[in-house]
């Protein structure tokens, strides 16, 4: 199996490495020290050797950090992982702070009177080390770029990875790697840049068309690389990475040098470079600027294309869904089958999904560990079981199952919550706002130039009707066979990336009760030019097409509940899942999806 079940990390281990890391900070003549999630290429997703958080607290979410002062040690998670973070870290010795309604200044105001705050310039953006910076002004309290004092008190920890490239198609990249570099590079010229830093994994890997397998589930390669005015790129990786065919699809253009020479080669290019404040380390800024060179700040050029997806990438999106969803009503038929004879657990329903995907012979990988809660685990949003959490299905409750796959042709990601027996009438009340909130974003059209902020209150209005809420935004930007979560465009209150035509979403709006259950339902989707309306004004209006094609379970809805043009739509849906899905079928899951999408 892709996916395992042993436990990453136990907080137990916490209080001793938290001690040795604070005798560390003070020989130093620290005050603290900031421990991100996060790796030196910035990338949301971390191999072993990186997992320096979890190492020292326990908790293995994908998002937050940890301050660690002298008397307290505070691990910021956002709203995915609150119930999380509890079962994981020693609460004795790390304090959860909600973020990012805390940020990191006010508390370390509020907890360190002065003193010298050290962080690692390789796991910190410039953006984020100068608003920290910005909001310690005035109070004694200062940051300072340090070697990282966690990877001296990690006795065993694992080595750099060293995943093979491959080379991705073109016929499946809709282009080619020169055409890419041309276009980029002409934008720089255009800008008077000689250059830009290229430092996120996917961003490289797109811009050269290869993919990799250093980060597990995503097929990233790890390195930095150098994008040149003239369309040629230096790129800087393990060279025992690259065979003779990868080296042969680079072609002459790409030069491969080992990842030690990075620095020295930043320190010699000439001109404006370019460097993302907001993606780079901030240690790359620092070695140009030490060099006197001239430092651009600017986007990565390679993330706005990349997420405007080509027809190719779309076209081969749509058929990895198609895949994936049979495999996905196989699976739940499956399950519709055996959960009434008893004795399943959370990880018999994990090894069963990934059974029915390896079963198409096209899976290369699951595109994140299976999220698979029953009952009160359903309302851990992030939870991954494991041989010590697994859980016997109870009956009377929900089963939520959050899963995706990586195929060459594309990247999934859905989620869909059934019954377990008779959850009762108010986990349909909360499945059926929830419903009616994806079905909001599935039908919006919208004026050109809005961002995600803009229509993610869509999705929440049914469960704001209620007193209702999630701690969680409604969507992801998602590659194509790349990061299963990718920038700039996500659906969510701090979204301002204007929308723009093939960018791939995920529509996921949720309800949690900490404790009972959790409810999460997801399609993916895409941005496309939304047809001219008869009266309707001239004026570029942009819609969604939905890529994910899975029953929603009839059992949970109330339909009296949904609106006419809600029913419309949910039924238009499940009539094109079964023509879609039903050819690529097993006569029992045939059955079992004509029943699933038979009209309200």
């Amino acid at each position: 199996m892709f996916q395992s079940f042993e436990t990453h990390a136990n907080p137990a281990q916490g209080p001793a490495r938290l001690a040795a890391l604070r005798a560390v900070l003070a020989a130093e003549g620290l005050a603290g020290f900031l421990v991100p999630r996060a790796d030196v290429h910035q990338g949301e997703y971390v191999a072993a050797r990186d997992e320096r958080l979890q190492w020292l607290t326990g908790f293995t979410g994908s998002a937050g950090f940890c301050i660690v002062l002298p008397d307290v040690a505070g691990v910021f998670i956002d709203g995915r992982y609150r119930t999380q973070v509890k079962a994981q870290v020693d609460l004795a010795q790390f304090t959860p702070v909600p973020w990012p309604e805390t940020q990191p200044a006010p508390w370390l105001r509020a907890h360190l009177a002065a003193g010298v705050v050290g962080f690692d310039p390789w796991l910190h953006t410039a953006e984020e080390i100068a608003r920290i910076s910005a909001g310690l002004e005035g109070s004694g309290i200062s940051l300072r770029a340090v070697a990282n004092p966690v990877d001296r008190i990690w006795p065993d920890q694992p080595e750099p990875p060293m995943g093979m490239a491959f080379a991705h198609p073109d016929a499946l990249a809709g282009d080619s790697s020169a055409a890419k570099r041309a276009r980029l590079a002409e934008g720089l010229r255009a800008e008077g840049q000689a250059a830009a830093v290229i430092t996120l994994p996917d961003s490289l890997c797109w811009l050269l068309n290869i993919r990799g397998a250093d980060v597990p589930r995503n097929p990233v390669l790890h390195g930095f690389a150098v994008l040149h005015d003239d369309g040629r790129v230096t790129l800087f990786a393990e060279a025992a990475k690259f065979d003779e065919a990868v080296r042969a699809h680079l072609g002459p253009q790409v030069t491969l040098r080992p990842p030690q020479a990075f620095v020295p080669a930043l320190r010699t290019l000439q001109g404006a470079i370019r460097v993302d404040r907001g993606t780079a380390p901030l240690a790359v800024a620092m070695e140009i600027q030490e060099a006197d060179l001239t430092l651009a700040w600017g986007d990565d050029p390679c993330r706005l294309p990349k997420a405007m997806k080509t027809a190719a990438e779309i076209g081969g999106m749509r058929e990895a869904h198609l895949r994936d969803g049979a495999a996905v009503v196989e699976f739940l038929c499956w399950l519709d089958r055996q959960v009434p004879q008893g004795g399943m657990t959370e990880i018999d329903v994990v090894r069963g999904l990934e059974g029915y995907r390896r079963a198409t012979n096209a899976l290369h990988d699951i595109s994140f560990d299976t999220i698979c809660g029953s009952g009160p685990h359903g309302a851990i949003m992030h939870y991954r079981v494991t041989e010590e959490t697994n859980r016997t299905l109870g009956r009377d409750e929900l089963l939520l199952v959050d899963s995706g796959a990586q195929y060459l042709d594309g990247t999934t990601d859905i989620t869909r919550t059934v019954p377990v027996g008779d959850p009762g009438d108010f986990a349909r009340e909360c499945f059926t706002r929830v419903l009616q909130g994806l079905i909001a974003i599935s039908r919006v059209r919208w004026p050109a130039g809005l961002a995600g902020r803009d229509l993610d209150p869509l999705a929440r209005y049914a469960l704001w009707l209620a007193g209702q809420d999630y701690n969680h935004g409604t969507g992801h930007g998602v590659g194509a066979f790349l990061s299963v979560h990718e920038g700039p465009q996500r659906l969510s209150r701090i979204s301002e990336v204007p929308l723009e035509p093939g960018m791939i979403l995920s529509n996921e709006p949720g309800y949690y009760r900490e404790g009972e259950f959790g409810i999460r339902l997801e399609n993916l989707i895409v941005v496309m030019p939304a047809p001219a309306l008869p009266g309707g004004d001239d004026r570029r209006q942009l819609a969604f097409e939905t890529l994910t094609f899975v029953p929603f379970d009839r059992r949970l809805i109330l339909a009296d509940r949904l609106s006419p043009g809600e029913r419309a739509w949910l039924d238009a849906y499940h009539a094109e899942v079964l023509d879609k899905l039903g050819s690529r079928l097993s006569a029992e899951a045939l059955d079992w999806c004509r029943a699933a999408c038979a009209p309200l």
